[in-house]
């Protein structure tokens, strides 16, 4: 089993287009978005969800109304100000403590100083995650909430149960669409990878984040591929990108010219290899075939170590 991560130094280089393309060329594929603060390739491949589970990546706490006897000393020992003397009143105070879940940081210390035990700490619900069907395999996704955090153990989770549904269903690759940056989620989707694909566009901030990208998958020790996506709208920085990837010994294995027909297909929720039948789905299919090829060489070297 192979595990093929696509991932961006920035947003809007092409990275999911070229993730759902990937998706339609393969075969015995899984997919896992994990974009989990952005998901968007679910908007290509349209699953069809087959199981939805709660995601939690920490704690928060809450104060028992009942148990409360407004002594203050949650408020004395929270460095974030989520002790709030404004709660309703019980058999022993007019007013009690509530905790203001969006501050609180769930760090526990209110639990473990609380005198009366009047405190409870339970498991924060901060996303989901889902196990679908597309058109092309089977697709495991999620949706962190709204300003919710640890979305680095989310991606973990996906990456593991990815895993879990390729050797059950003996399927050999698995394709990963990461997050843009160099932060925690992006760190979490490669770790352990066979191959990183960099996807980039010929502008300044994308090579510059192509920089920021390189060195961490170079401290990670991963192999990594580029790609320059779009290459035709600045010749000159994407020679410049090349040229420093090279520097980098980082392989350029395609460069995709810029196509309105790209838009069209997500418009259309298709991809691009199934939506276009001109130079730009050759473009891609070279693209596919030097990453397969890429894998191999990787796995060969893997096995003479």
């Amino acid at each position: 089993m192979k595990e093929l991560v696509v991932i961006s130094g920035k947003g809007g280089t092409g990275k999911t287009s070229i993730v759902a393309a990937f998706a339609a060329l393969a075969k015995k594929a899984v997919l896992a978005d994990c974009d989990v603060d952005a998901a968007d390739l679910h908007l290509l491949l349209q699953p069809d969800i087959k199981q939805s589970h709660d995601f939690s990546g920490g704690k928060l706490a809450s104060v028992i109304t009942e148990k409360c006897i407004g002594c203050g000393r949650c408020e004395e020992v929270c460095n974030f100000d989520a002790a709030i003397f404004n709660g309703p009143a019980n058999d022993v105070v007019e007013i009690t403590y509530t905790i203001d879940s969006i501050a609180c940081e769930g760090c526990g210390v209110c639990v473990h100083f609380c005198p009366v035990d009047a405190i409870e700490f339970k498991d924060a619900i901060n996303g989901k995650w889902f196990v679908s069907d597309t058109r092309f395999g089977p697709m495991l996704h999620a949706k962190l909430g709204i300003a919710e955090e640890n979305s680095g153990k989310l991606v973990s989770l996906i990456r593991k149960e990815a895993k879990r549904i390729a050797a059950e269903q003996n399927r050999n690759l698995i394709i990963v669409d990461g997050s843009p940056g160099i932060g925690c989620p992006v760190i979490a989707s490669i770790a352990g990878a066979d191959l990183v694909l960099v996807v980039t566009e010929p502008t300044i901030a994308a090579q510059h984040d192509l920089d920021r990208v390189a060195e961490l998958t170079e401290h990670f020790k991963i192999p990594t591929v580029v790609c320059i996506n779009k290459y035709d709208i600045n010749v000159k920085i994407a020679k410049a990108i090349e040229k420093e990837s090279l520097e980098r010994n980082l392989k350029v294995v395609g460069k995709i010219a810029y196509d309105v027909a790209v838009t069209k297909a997500q418009i259309a929720a298709k991809s691009i290899v199934e939506y276009s039948n001109n130079g730009l789905k050759e473009q891609i299919v070279s693209l596919w075939e030097s990453v397969l090829d890429t894998l191999k060489e990787t796995a060969n070297t893997k096995g003479t170590k």
